[in-house]
């Protein structure tokens, strides 16, 4: 929104939202403030807000004003009832759709931004319809929805909002489809933006967000067998990316697909295809979720072999939590599966992020923080623990590894002969996003390993 409001200085636009702090934020003068932590995004707000840009709280009058409403809430994974652990919750899709009923006036687009279940418009479209039935003519509304997908990275989201690859829109009225389309246009050229049916554009977003997983598996699941073999997953992923068949994106080995979109768009089509009776199908994209998470768990197990068996009582730097860099967002961040591991064995760690908060990775690890005078008389119980170190040059001391779980640049200009003096030895450094020279580490006098090179086992 912050985007079109840059791009369309003749429109309106104004973000509303039921959480009094996140709009209060969004308003703050102090851009370091704002909610999300995104490359640029401070420069769009300041730009835009306050001439044709708004964050208000006032969702009725909102509404009763808008032209087009674009919906876009969370949609998590279901944890109980039908489709547990695989369809999507469309709790605040549903309840966003029964206010625009009540509250828009005259004709409105509503537009899905959400991702989200194939036929989740027809759902939108009967509450709307259905609204208006009891209603006299001359009070009776009327509406139009489209899906309007995104296809953005985080982390260069603002980059990929203004070049974007294509702009997808999908409907069954050419007249609401073009009035969206013709909003692009501002700075999108036409021949990018494309126009199908309702079905169509959203389940393009799902089965995009599939590949782009599935990829990540299949060059993860790579960098086990090169380092079972010797071989080098760069230069496997380099020799295969110049096909231009394959092409070389997504082609990185990491710790883990993370994110908002990947797992639970892939659980999805996991649930749609179980639903109209295509087990095959959901079997195999069933598979993409199951090797990342047994990725995940193989990199805490890697761990524990190297480091004697055992971490209890050891003291492990996490560098990194947010599940890839330029971003503080932590959602399925594979840190979160890796830390609980490392926890569950005994581990002290020392995690450092420069843009997460030490209150989200309380919340993401279900488990409060210590602080420094709590560490001796804890570690007599042989518990796992964690705390945050804001400083980066402070998360060495002690240490007997460093884990570097988000390819953030700072870890990449580490100093690791001044960082082995604070380490205990022997000592290690795990590298599981290839961002580290490996000469560096070993002529600091510290173990070596790296993802996918089967050298450095």
């Amino acid at each position: 929104m912050a985007v079109i409001a840059d791009k369309c200085p003749d429109i309106n636009v104004v973000v509303v939202d039921i959480n009094k702090n996140r709009i209060k934020l969004w308003n703050d003068n102090d851009y370091s403030k704002l909610p999300i932590y995104e490359p640029g995004l401070d420069d769009v707000i300041r730009r835009c807000r306050n001439n044709n840009l708004w964050f208000s709280t006032d969702i009725k009058e909102n509404i009763a004003t808008s032209d087009m409403i674009f919906i876009s809430v969370n949609t998590p994974t279901k944890t109980k009832g039908v489709g547990a652990g695989e369809a999507s919750n469309l709790k605040w899709v549903e309840s966003c759709a029964r206010e625009v009923a009540i509250h828009a006036k005259g004709h409105t687009i509503v537009v899905e931004k959400s991702t989200l279940p194939v036929r989740t418009a027809e759902v939108i479209k009967n509450i709307l319809e259905a609204s208006q039935a009891k209603k006299n003519n001359s009070e009776k509304n009327s509406f139009d929805v489209l899906s309007n997908p995104e296809f953005l990275a985080e982390g260069s989201a603002i980059r990929d909002l203004e070049y974007p690859d294509r702009v997808l829109i999908g409907g069954d009225n050419p007249i609401a489809m073009n009035a969206l389309g013709g909003i692009y246009e501002n700075w999108v050229k036409k021949e990018k933006i494309l126009y199908t049916n309702l079905w169509s554009s959203e389940l393009a977003k799902l089965t995009a967000n599939a590949f782009l997983a599935q990829r990540i598996s299949s060059i993860n699941s790579i960098s086990a067998l090169c380092e079972a073999t010797g071989a080098d997953v760069r230069e496997v992923s380099r020799a295969i990316g110049t096909d231009h068949r394959i092409g070389s994106k997504f082609l990185d080995s990491g710790p883990g697909f993370g994110g908002s979109c990947f797992k639970k768009d892939i659980l999805n089509l996991v649930y749609l295809s179980k639903y109209f009776k295509l087990p095959e199908v959901a079997s195999f994209w069933e598979s993409v979720v199951t090797l990342n998470n047994w990725h995940q768990n193989r990199v805490s197990r890697l761990i524990v072999e190297k480091l004697f068996g055992t971490l209890s009582c050891k003291k492990i730097a996490i560098l990194g939590f947010s599940f890839k860099a330029n971003t503080n967002d932590t959602r399925e961040s594979a840190a979160i599966q890796i830390c609980k591991n490392l926890i569950e064995e005994g581990a002290i760690l020392h995690i450092h992020d420069p843009k997460v908060d030490v209150k989200q990775i309380e919340k993401d690890l279900n488990m409060k923080p210590i602080i420094d005078e709590e560490v001796k008389n804890l570690n007599k119980t042989n518990l796992g623990m964690w705390k945050m170190v804001k400083n980066l040059e402070d998360v060495f001391e002690e240490i007997d590894a460093t884990l570097i779980l988000t390819e953030w640049e700072d870890y990449s200009k580490i100093n690791w002969q001044s960082a082995s003096k604070k380490m205990r030895s022997p000592s290690w450094v795990f590298d599981s996003r290839s961002v580290v020279n490996q000469k560096n580490v070993i002529d600091a006098g510290l173990n070596f390993w790296r993802i996918g090179d089967g050298s450095s086992n």
